[in-house]
């Protein structure tokens, strides 16, 4: 069975670190989003740069397909979006209000409220790389910037949640392991 869905038009060596924490991964094209043929899974990542035609072709399918993960996330599943890597983004096609500004530099990662997916890096005391922020947002900011900036939003929606961050990093084991616990399996 599947646990986590990359989203992305070819390989990505953020494959490696689902098999390196025993979950197995499955990479998917934006095309194939809606249809009956992918099977259920937790967890559905969105990587870095998924919004710049330089690195991927996945956007258009990505905004096609707006209602089918609202049903994936409201039945329980976790989407997790990293950066959209272009000057602004305005995520329409997601069941939230999100808007991300690019914005590259290093800061060190500032706690807002507690929540269980502030573990994305292992070491909090550590300056982490960020490709932005989060302008504006309807969800929970629970990680801040030095400046001030949200890099880290949560929303509930239904059973499930989505996870927007601009970290630039790796998530961290404890990341993986808190998203596949609070995740159902669901259909995308």
């Amino acid at each position: 069975m599947t646990d986590v869905m990359l989203l992305w038009d070819n390989p990505l060596l953020f494959e490696k670190l689902f098999e390196e924490n025993g979950l197995k991964c499955q990479r998917i094209l934006s095309t194939a989003l809606g249809t009956p043929f992918l099977p259920a899974c937790k967890c559905v990542i969105v990587p870095t740069g998924f919004a710049n035609s330089a690195y991927t072709k996945i956007l258009p399918g990505i905004e096609r397909n707006g209602k089918a993960f609202e049903k994936f996330i409201s039945a329980g599943g976790v989407l997790v979006v990293f950066g959209a890597l272009v000057t602004t983004y305005d995520h329409k096609w997601l069941p939230m209000q999100l808007t991300y500004a690019e914005k590259h530099g290093e800061t060190h990662l500032h706690r807002v409220g507690e929540h269980e997916a502030q573990c994305i890096v292992s070491d909090p005391e550590m300056a982490v790389e960020c490709d932005g922020y989060f302008s504006s947002t309807d969800g929970d900011v629970i990680l801040n910037n030095d400046d001030g900036q949200a890099v880290m939003v949560v929303k509930k929606v239904g059973e499930g949640m989505i996870i927007a961050t601009t970290v630039h990093e790796f998530p961290s084991p404890d990341f993986l392991g808190c998203v596949m616990d609070n995740a159902r399996r669901s259909k995308l």
